[in-house]
């Protein structure tokens, strides 16, 4: 029971390392985007488009585009049921919040953590 308990515990501190990696670089991301900020808050990034152009030459906005479409990828391959969202800034401060099914019971709810970073421009 130990064992399994351990297992568990080490898998879900995997996935919380994850969040906080992906959280942090989309937070980066923003940053070093500045033009185009106001593109990327929302609560649905799988409505993101990949952006081909993007690997060679693309604007602020495809760029925004691009960056959420990998990020949305990225959420669900890493973290079980992973979703992730931009709200939009309240006196200047964004928040990414990421939410995964922790417990494995094939759903995200209020038992599943919430992952959540805060920062200002």
């Amino acid at each position: 029971g130990l064992q399994a308990a351990g297992l568990k515990n080490n898998f879900s501190a995997y996935h919380r390392t994850q969040a906080t990696q992906l959280a942090y670089d989309m937070a980066d991301k923003m940053r070093s985007n500045i033009s185009a900020i106001s593109d990327y808050p929302t609560n649905d990034p799988s409505s993101a488009i990949k952006q081909e152009s993007c690997h060679s030459n693309c604007s602020s906005n495809q760029m925004a585009q691009n960056d959420l479409y990998e990020w949305d990828q990225k959420l669900t391959s890493e973290l079980p049921l992973g979703q992730g969202t931009i709200s939009l800034p309240v006196s200047g401060i964004y928040t990414i919040s990421i939410q995964w099914d922790d417990n494995r019971d094939g759903k995200r709810d209020d038992n599943d953590p919430n992952f959540e970073v805060s920062f200002q421009l």
